[in-house]
């Protein structure tokens, strides 16, 4: 698979086919599901036994470091190839708490970016939930809060990991995001097909009821969202399209993760089938508005060290555990980003 990289909140110059050059700032905001991202301490009120040093995962503090280590190295190298700062605003998912995200930043190689951490606790039975960092040199946190996603009234019977949603200045822009990892497929794709549809229903009520108050609110849906950009969840609920020319009325969002997907392009593989769950979707505000960031590029992010060379998942995302093996790997997801163009005047 062929993949772009680029990124984050730096002054360049572009060419356009007329000559003319003009000056942009860039901004990428990315996603990245850290893969079972927990610390080797057992907690009596969540189901994380195998993640501890006498668990069948054998989950020791060597293999906790050497994981943070890991990660590391791919979240700094995110969006370099322009900024030496990487991305800006960073959604994850699968962490157990704030502690291993505050250990994630301390790690010699994320330690200068000075990332900050908004998380909440989620009633997920496994304890993982999503976060999101961010780098204040660029972007100023305003406010946040965990929203309930509950499928109990639709046959679901566990609670699963809340939405975030937070709000925030980038680089002056108030940008809304909402960050999530909707119910996985474990028990059929089509019958739990209306949990993650509910997890698309809430993200987009929200958006709707901000771009009622402003038509350009600049509104990002990322996530793990354990569907691909072609299912209802993430195409016809949000009102999606593919590519900024169809995007005609504010209450549409562009996907621009259809293309991708449509093309073979996927962030995890499974029984040599690729998915795409790994996607920001955007609101009418970041492609069409004419003042602030707007939309120029979407981008799966991955490097041949990220990629497993050998075995059964030979091909697929270098992962952390082979069922309760340690790999020694990096996650079974791609990390993905969008890059932001912002017109200096």
């Amino acid at each position: 698979m062929k993949y772009l990289f680029l990124s984050l909140i730096f002054l360049f110059s572009i060419q356009f086919s007329n000559a003319q050059s003009k000056k942009y700032k860039i901004a990428t905001i990315a996603f990245y599901n850290l893969e079972n991202l927990y610390d080797t301490i057992e907690d009596p009120f969540k189901n994380d036994d195998e993640f501890t040093p006498n668990g069948k995962k054998k989950y020791s503090s060597s293999v906790y470091l050497d994981k943070l280590q890991k990660l590391s190295t791919v979240i700094s190298e995110i969006a370099t190839e322009v900024t030496p700062d990487g991305a800006a605003i960073l959604g994850v998912a699968e962490i157990e708490n704030r502690n291993v995200l505050e250990d994630l930043c301390k790690t010699e190689k994320l330690k200068n970016r000075n990332y900050k951490v908004v998380h909440y606790d989620s009633p997920d039975e496994r304890g993982v939930d999503v976060a999101l960092l961010y780098n204040p040199k660029y972007f100023k946190l305003l406010a946040s809060k965990p929203i309930t996603l509950s499928t109990f009234h639709l046959g679901g019977d566990r609670p699963t990991r809340d939405i975030l949603w937070v709000t925030g200045l980038l680089d002056g822009d108030t940008v809304q995001l909402f960050v999530n990892h909707w119910p996985s497929r474990g028990g059929g794709e089509e019958l739990t097909a209306p949990f993650r549809n509910e997890g698309s229903r809430i993200c987009k009520h929200y958006i709707d009821s901000l771009v009622n108050i402003n038509a350009n609110a600049k509104c990002i849906i990322m996530g793990d969202l354990n569907d691909n950009p072609t299912n209802p969840s993430c195409s016809k609920i949000v009102n999606a399209v593919s590519n900024p020319d169809k995007l005609k009325t504010q209450q549409q969002m562009l996907n621009p993760w259809l293309n991708y997907y449509k093309k073979g392009l996927g962030t995890l593989a499974y029984q040599d089938v690729w998915s795409l769950f790994d996607q920001l979707i955007l609101s009418y505000g970041f492609v069409k508005s004419d003042k602030g960031y707007v939309f120029k590029q979407a981008t799966i992010y991955s490097k041949p060290y990220m990629i497993n060379t050998t075995g059964r998942f030979k091909g697929y995302p270098f992962r952390t555990f082979d069922f309760d093996n340690y790999n020694g790997g990096y996650s079974d997801h791609f990390p993905t980003y969008i890059i932001l163009l912002k017109e200096i005047e």
